[in-house]
């Protein structure tokens, strides 16, 4: 075997590109609004459960 054969870079698998793929698109993506943060986070259910009933 040859030493060059040896230096020869290795071609990552594909399912390995696409997660660094996506992680680098993520870190380019602007934050969500707050409104979408706090839908997501379930804050709007938590408001509503301290509010009192209007009967």
């Amino acid at each position: 075997m040859d030493k060059h054969d040896k230096e020869k870079p290795v071609q990552p698998a594909k399912e390995l590109v696409r997660k660094w793929l996506k992680a680098e698109l993520e870190q380019r993506r602007p934050p969500p609004d707050p409104e979408q943060i706090r839908r997501e986070l379930g804050w709007d259910l938590l408001r509503l459960g301290r509010e009192p009933l209007l009967r």
